[in-house]
């Protein structure tokens, strides 16, 4: 079994289509998604995308739940009230009811060379847990704890890693279309073992279709997440911030 993990494409449609044509190279068994697919500047196409791939299997985010929460007229649990309402808009009932239907969690076994994977959007039991390359391991064990599966492969803070904790490995897949270091879009593959993948894509003509969506965050999108793209530092230091905020609940 192979199977490619894509995670926080963010309505960024353009980068999906670009990694999609990696994948289709790859022909893996298998595509999960491990959440925050469409709030962004092209929600509606992304979910239209998305459901044309045969067999895939999706993983709720909080930007999901959010975004589902906004179309049903309820306060945003996760999500920024503005943006949730743009993308909100967007949508219609069959592509609202799409990702409503997204799963907790996707358990795969029989990966190669990996074994059994487990696939969430944060943590397992949790869809807005912060955690990188730099939390420690005991807080790691923490939140993994009673997970039976060789590998977790996980997204939410759109910075990749690869770490092992005790027994249990532990990647982060990266963002597909908000990622942060190097622009471009990065995702996962597995079997045979682990490959985290980073791909460039035509970024100036993303940059042009999403400036053209009638949309007030389309051109700081365009030249802050798909131009360039924020520096590890600065995404370690937001992460920093919001485990902090976690942390003192």
């Amino acid at each position: 079994m192979r199977v490619a993990a894509l995670a926080d494409v963010h309505g960024n449609l353009p980068a999906l289509e670009a990694v999609l044509v990696q994948v289709a190279h790859e022909d893996p068994d298998l595509i999960v998604f491990c959440g925050d697919v469409a709030s962004g500047p092209m929600p509606a196409e992304t979910i239209d995308l998305l459901m044309t791939i045969p067999g895939a299997r999706f993983v709720s985010g909080n930007a999901d739940r959010g975004l589902v929460e906004e179309f049903d007229g309820k306060q945003p649990s996760q999500f920024p009230g503005p943006f949730a309402e743009w993308c909100a808009k967007q949508i219609d009932r069959s592509r609202r009811d799409f990702l409503a239907g997204y799963e907790k969690t996707v358990s795969v076994d029989d990966v190669d060379g990996v074994g059994r994977v487990l696939f969430c959007h944060a943590v397992p039991h949790d869809d807005a847990t912060v955690f990188t390359k730099e939390t420690s391991d005991e807080r790691v064990s923490e939140l993994l704890a009673g997970v039976d599966a060789d590998l977790v492969v996980c997204g939410h803070t759109h910075m990749q890693f690869d770490r092992t904790v005790g027994r249990l490995r532990v990647i982060n897949a990266g963002s597909v279309g908000m990622t942060y270091g190097a622009p471009g879009a990065c995702w996962a593959m597995l079997g045979p073992g682990v490959q985290l993948r980073h791909n460039d894509y035509d970024r100036e003509g993303a940059a042009r279709r999403i400036r053209a969506k009638d949309w007030s965050y389309a051109e700081e999108f365009a030249r802050d997440n798909v131009i360039s793209a924020p520096s590890i530092e600065d995404g370690l230091d937001f992460m920093r911030k919001a485990e902090a905020r976690q942390a003192a609940r």
